[in-house]
């Protein structure tokens, strides 16, 4: 019961994640607010959640695990009670960011929950039933929105929260045993200041770039700074400050876990981008209806509830790292089958690649989270999973800045090519010169955008392809658990 708990307050924050971004056009004429301004309602909630998350070791040592996660999932309730009922953008910006201040400690504080439940021989299955909240919620996000959106309203999309929600808090009330918070936690308020500061930037800058045209705005070279410059003064601070420090620097000298990071990062930027590409193709390109293109993409989500399940199973009995390799490989495989795409596909054309890119995740998440956390002491769990839930964040939202990016540039590009064949010498297009409609030309000029379009998703999926490819020499640099058993009893010793 205390699992079920948990995953839903997992389920409920993740699933706000993308919920809301199906809802944009209708929030858009409903609260009176122009297309820059409506994109804050996503934004505001992505800032403060990433500011927050790193204050998620802190807070649980201060206030208790049961305590914090008490007032995150009553916070996020109520709060999304408020975005459902806001009548103004300033309303519900506000409430969005209540949202992701108090939603930022619940995907690590489930993590290290589950990890501190379960006997090492299930911590693999725990990862299982914790990675099934964290990746599916994302992707059944845009289609639960979509459908919620068109059948009732947009404000359903924030008012599904609260029978979870209500759920979720008594069950975590009712079966998580209390714990003494630690007395004299000291707070390194220098060292969250710096490093809040640097986070909100970076997300701030990677969410607005491709709007603003990246280093021609003011507002993003101003992020660019404060970003580059907070994160100069946390590591200067950090690397200085001895014990005090807000970052436990312990969290380094655990390979495993350093390397798990590092590990997931990467995955977050390469694989959690191609997500990202697949529903604006069918939606710009092939003209699909919302609802239609959350529901081809959605059965991914399926392929990786099914890897991850078969991956809990068998972790006792398969090295983690050969898993991790059959994961990124199946990836690969899924990203050479999209970079094969037409402009006119069947829905199996869409649905397979997706299945079998999403089987592959779930065979790289289980094993990932199983082997960063396997070395790491009770007592850096709530500071190490913020840090990875961080990383992946950090990482996913590089990955698909990049490839929207590379999107636009790919698009112009391409349309510039393919526009140089249209003159006046090439027999295919003398007949619709010399009539002179412009109604011809403007279909011409339809079906070279829609082409050089089709080029550039094909290039974005190569370049995910090739970066898959490449991360896969890093798994040389995971161990297994038992090859730090040694260090291991030396921490337990001394704590």
């Amino acid at each position: 019961m205390l699992t079920v708990s948990i995953m839903l307050a997992t389920l409920m924050q993740t699933l706000d994640s993308t919920i809301a971004n199906v809802a944009l056009p209708h929030m858009q004429g409903s609260l009176s607010a122009s297309q820059d301004e409506i994109t804050w309602v996503l934004t505001s909630y992505i800032v403060a959640a990433a500011i927050a998350t790193p204050l998620t070791g802190w807070l649980s040592d201060r206030l208790s695990v049961k305590r914090l996660l008490t007032i995150s999932v009553a916070g996020f309730t109520i709060a999304s009670a408020c975005c459902g009922l806001s009548e103004t953008l300033a309303q519900i910006v506000c409430s969005r960011l209540l949202q992701g201040v108090f939603g930022a400690a619940l995907v690590p504080l489930s993590q290290s929950i589950l990890l501190d439940i379960n006997p090492r021989e299930k911590q693999g299955q725990a990862m299982a039933i914790w990675g099934m909240g964290v990746m599916v919620g994302p992707i059944l996000g845009p289609t639960l929105g979509g459908w919620l959106t068109d059948s009732y309203s947009w404000r359903w999309v924030f008012f599904i929260n609260l029978p979870i929600g209500i759920m979720a808090l008594a069950g975590v009330a009712a079966f998580l045993p209390a714990r003494a918070p630690r007395r004299g936690v000291r707070f390194d308020a220098f060292g969250f200041a710096t490093l809040a500061l640097a986070i909100g930037a970076l997300q701030a800058m990677l969410d607005r770039g491709e709007q603003l045209d990246w280093f021609g705005s003011k507002e993003i070279v101003a992020e660019a700074l404060i970003a580059s410059i907070s994160f100069a003064f946390f590591i200067a601070h950090t690397a200085t400050a001895g014990k005090v420090s807000f970052f436990k620097r312990e969290l380094l000298r655990d390979p495993n876990f350093a390397v798990g990071t590092f590990f997931i990062f990467i995955v977050g930027a390469v694989l959690y981008a191609t997500r990202a590409l697949v529903p604006p193709m069918l939606q710009n390109l092939m003209s699909y209806p919302v609802a239609a293109a959350g529901l081809v993409t959605a059965p991914s989500g399926a392929g990786t509830m099914i890897a991850m399940l078969i991956a809990g199973k068998l972790l006792k009995r398969i090295d983690s790292r050969l898993m991790l390799l059959a994961g990124m490989l199946i990836s690969a495989f899924a990203l050479w089958q999209m970079m094969h795409y037409t402009i006119v596909l069947s829905e199996s054309d869409i649905v397979w690649p997706g299945v079998v890119q999403g089987f592959g995740l779930g065979l790289v998440f289980v094993p990932l989270s199983t082997l960063t956390f396997s070395t790491l002491t009770a007592e850096l769990r709530a500071d190490g999973t913020a840090t990875y839930s961080l990383m992946r964040n950090i990482g996913s939202s590089i990955g698909i800045s990049i490839v929207q990016t590379l999107m636009t540039r790919y698009t112009q590009v391409s349309h510039a090519d393919l526009a140089a064949n249209i003159t006046a010498f090439n027999p295919a297009v003398q007949p619709l010169l010399a009539s002179g409609s412009r109604m011809d030309i403007a279909m011409l000029d339809r079906g070279i955008t829609q082409q050089a379009a089709m080029i550039a998703y094909l290039d974005d999926f190569k370049l995910m392809f090739v970066a898959t490819l490449l991360v896969i020499p890093l798994l040389i640099l995971i161990r297994k658990p038992g090859a730090y058993s040694t260090d291991v009893g030396a921490h337990a010793a001394i704590d």
